[in-house]
């Protein structure tokens, strides 16, 4: 049984949700998303919040209903507080600044990396302080697309396990690896 589906969705005073074909479309004061969920399960509003019910225990049913709550979850709390993924740039003349919608950074090659922002993204680069690492905000209110966002900026220059170099997630242990040299 779904621990995670049968746990209220809390929905805040300022948040409306309308569920109109299986289309649930969450409005708060940061925007709007809309999702697909599963046709067999149900939205039902209660004081509050809402909750997610399933017709039945088959296995379908089942594995769409933790995650139909989830969503919608995500979809709640993206219109109220918004999304936020933190990456930190580490490496000698490795720089990033926002120009416009997009992030431009200098991370080792003969050409300067250029990422647009889609619809719905913010980069932010504050200054570092001496001696902390470049962060890199991405913001916004689509919680797949922040992470997708901000996986493609780490691929752009993945942490170099040798030298420890590169984008990585902030609070990411990148495990350095020893040289030929050291192995002997």
């Amino acid at each position: 049984m779904s621990r995670i589906g049968l746990k209220p969705i809390p929905v805040p005073d300022k948040v409306s949700v309308e569920v109109e074909n299986s289309i649930v479309a969450v409005k708060g004061p940061k925007g709007e998303l809309k999702q697909h969920i599963h046709p067999n399960l149900n939205l039902v509003k209660e004081e509050g919040g809402l909750r997610v019910e399933r017709p039945n225990n088959e296995r379908e049913n089942r594995s769409q209903h933790g995650l139909a709550r989830t969503l919608i979850h995500n979809m709640v709390v993206g219109v109220t507080e918004g999304h936020v993924k933190a990456l930190e740039v580490h490496g000698v003349g490795y720089r990033a600044q926002v120009q416009g919608n997009k992030l431009v950074m200098a991370l080792g090659y003969s050409h300067p990396v250029e990422i647009v922002a889609p619809d719905g993204i913010t980069f932010d680069v504050p200054q570092p302080e001496k001696g902390q690492a470049l962060t890199i905000w991405v913001r916004g209110i689509d919680k797949a697309l922040v992470g997708q966002v901000a996986a493609d900026i780490r691929k752009s220059r993945k942490p170099d396990p040798y030298k420890g170099k590169g984008v990585r997630y902030k609070g990411e242990v990148v495990r350095t690896r020893p040289g030929k040299r050291a192995g002997k």
